[in-house]
């Protein structure tokens, strides 16, 4: 089953892209949990992000997580918005799907 580990030490854009070699699917980060407005930088590190308050640590991400969890789990640790897209992040990912459903 593919699946990786998350901590305050990874850059955006390695997030993205071990998410996207995980389970095929798109993944947009945002500066605040309501995922609107402007985008993570992708250099950044996710404790650099981490809205005050956030407790941060690691997550362990499985590909039958369903989407929503995944993105609620993100906001609660480390206060940022993810939303989860298609393999060619055209449109957003049913929050009901797994993660491995999502890229496909």
């Amino acid at each position: 089953m593919a699946e990786f580990n998350i901590d305050g030490r990874m850059k955006v854009k390695t997030l993205k892209s071990k998410f996207k070699e995980a389970f095929g699917a798109s993944l947009r980060v945002y500066m605040n949990v309501s995922s609107k407005g402007r985008m993570a930088d992708e250099e950044a590190t996710l404790a650099s992000i981490r809205a005050e308050g956030a407790k941060g640590g690691e997550l362990a991400v499985k590909g039958n997580m369903k989407v929503g969890n995944f993105e609620n789990k993100i906001a609660e640790m480390y206060g940022i918005g993810v939303q989860v897209a298609n393999a060619d992040d055209s449109k957003l990912a049913d929050n009901e799907a797994t993660l491995i459903q999502a890229g496909k």
